[in-house]
């Protein structure tokens, strides 16, 4: 399948109605989005995609020149990807924060059967190339996590010498880097979601998991 196939599905050559059945749950990292969507999928008896569990099938079905920044980083090591470039740069260059391989998001769902609601959730659901799939804009909605919830999530999931920056040569730093790197992400998604006038809630620690479950219900209108 060639580039020119997947610009065509992210940018909206595939019909809205298609997709019609299709929720989209994207955000920030550490936001809850993956447990608010199995919430909900439960609640509602929708089937779950969650975009995290494919990127490596996603990324087999790739070549170079479809997906150049993926396949750079999967020749990069744990440093140069993680320490030794800026937050700025590991921004501009994050294949999945530039939208590549998103078509192959949108031909799952194309051959998913279309009877049951499907809740697509994960941070690679770029605003600007999710909105020409919309029927409506309250058919998406993206979680916007503050910096001291994001932190907060990430110390809760993982036990100190744990995660893939442990692998580097420098962990601290590492994750200084993500963590910078991943605010920087935030901003882009509050600027482009405010943009598009696409819906977004900003999650806090004064938030908790049910009272985000009904904001994000009352915004895709369940």
């Amino acid at each position: 399948m060639g580039t020119d196939r997947h610009d065509e599905r992210a940018t909206g050559v595939v019909p809205a109605a298609r997709l019609r059945h299709v929720h989209w749950l994207g955000g920030g990292s550490g936001a809850g989005k993956s447990t608010i969507a199995r919430r909900l999928a439960e609640r509602h008896g929708w089937r779950l995609y969650p975009t995290d569990d494919v990127m490596p099938e996603h990324a087999r079905r790739t070549t170079a020149g479809e997906a150049p920044l993926l396949h750079a980083f999967m020749a990069m090591d744990m440093d140069e990807r993680w320490v030794n470039r800026s937050p700025e740069t590991m921004l501009e260059t994050f294949h999945w924060f530039r939208g590549e391989a998103f078509g192959l998001i949108v031909e799952d769902l194309l051959h998913m059967p279309r009877e049951v609601p499907v809740l697509v959730e994960g941070f690679r659901l770029l605003p600007h190339l999710v909105r020409p799939l919309l029927t409506v804009p309250g058919q998406a909605v993206w979680l916007l996590p503050t910096p001291e919830f994001r932190r907060a999530a990430f110390r809760n999931r993982a036990a100190p010498g744990e995660g893939f920056t442990a692998r580097t040569s420098d962990p601290e730093r590492a994750n200084r880097n993500l963590a910078a790197r991943d605010d920087l992400f935030t901003e882009r998604l509050h600027e482009e979601t405010a943009r598009l006038g696409l819906p977004a809630v900003t999650v806090g620690l004064m938030m908790s998991e049910d009272d985000l479950v009904e904001r994000v219900s009352g915004v895709l209108g369940l």
